[in-house]
């Protein structure tokens, strides 16, 4: 895998932190409720002892540093013997052929608890609730197939500005147990967006150019983007959000029902970025091969329910393929990404 071992800011490698198992997300999303209370009271009050993380100890009015833990989490011995069942459950919700491989997609799913625990730790310094999902790239390096036993890790890292906040790389790691020492056969890299909090600014911010705010409520204008031809439709469900949080864990209540999701200010539920992602991946089918590079920017959200235009089309030097999928009504872009053989 082409990336450098992990490190702090200072370059200095990261302590490892091993779990005894892969945590449960229902858990994770109450420890982030409350991070998030926490670090949302310690900015409104930055001179509150215990809490107060929004200045300076010594009161001089300069904003305390953004630092993210030096700390890598692991667990070993994960088993995939017993994921037969929930695997071919995944399949066939993506449309992906039903079979003993875990694609890219359900990799990802079964690695996020292990990154979410990164974001909820007491030292991890932006909100989980309210972070917007920009973009991920992923690589995978071979075939997973069930039976084969796991080595997962998640850190965090390059945390730079933004031109609305901050953005920050979660990064996690599949190896094969029994090749220790090995390169990961799948790295996952997922991209956040905290808005308002900030770094020193350059003024060139590190924005894919197709992330205008992911999950989040910033939206492009409609009518400004000309699609392609589409090659499919998909038409989703209000279920969808809850089908997918069924098989991925991940319940975020944006995802659920237009009610919970009007809490959060969405007119109506949203489907998770992931499953859109994942979604198009299996559109790209079989000639994506067992080793591929799969990349997603996310544009705006895709509300519940809906119908979304998707074109798959070879790229410009015919070595791999892109597909982006869009609102055909209002000539919105929602996603767009590249699938590339390896």
């Amino acid at each position: 895998m082409t990336a450098a071992a992990p490190a702090t800011s200072a370059g200095e490698p990261l302590r490892v932190e091993t779990l005894p198992t892969l945590p449960g997300l229902g858990a994770l999303y109450a420890r982030g409720a409350a991070a998030s209370g926490r670090i949302a009271a310690g900015r409104a009050m930055p001179g509150l002892p215990v809490i107060g993380q929004g200045r300076a100890a010594e009161g001089d009015g300069e904003a305390r540093p953004l630092t993210l833990p030096d700390v890598a989490h692991r667990v070993t011995g994960v088993p995939t013997v017993d994921l037969a069942h929930h695997l071919h459950d995944y399949q066939r919700l993506l449309h992906e052929p039903v079979t003993d491989v875990l694609p890219a997609g359900y990799l990802h799913v079964l690695a996020f608890p292990l990154a979410t625990a990164v974001m909820v730790r007491g030292d991890f310094p932006l909100p989980l609730l309210g972070m917007v999902h920009l973009a991920n790239a992923v690589e995978l390096r071979g075939p997973v197939v069930v039976g084969d036993v796991l080595e997962v890790r998640a850190w965090a890292e390059n945390l730079r500005p933004h031109k609305r906040g901050v953005q920050v790389d979660l990064v996690a790691e599949v190896r094969r147990q029994a090749e220790p020492g090995g390169a990961p056969v799948w790295r996952g890299v997922s991209t956040y967006l905290a808005k308002g909090f900030h770094l020193p600014w350059t003024g060139e911010p590190d924005l894919p150019a197709a992330a205008t705010g992911g999950d989040g409520d910033e939206r492009a204008p409609a009518g400004t983007w000309t699609p392609p031809l589409p090659t499919g439709r998909w038409a989703l469900g209000p279920g969808t959000g809850r089908a997918y949080g069924a098989v991925s864990g991940d319940r975020n209540p944006i995802h659920l029902s237009a009610l919970s999701a009007k809490a959060f200010g969405f007119p109506r539920a949203i489907a998770h970025g992931m499953y859109t992602a994942a979604r198009a991946l299996a559109d790209v089918g079989h000639a994506r091969g067992d080793a591929y590079r799969w990349t997603v920017e996310f544009a705006s959200p895709v509300l519940l329910p809906g119908t979304i235009d998707v074109a798959v089309t070879p790229d410009g030097d015919g070595t791999g393929f892109a597909y982006v999928g869009w609102n055909g009504r209002r000539h919105r872009q929602h996603f767009r990404g590249a699938v590339t053989p390896l």
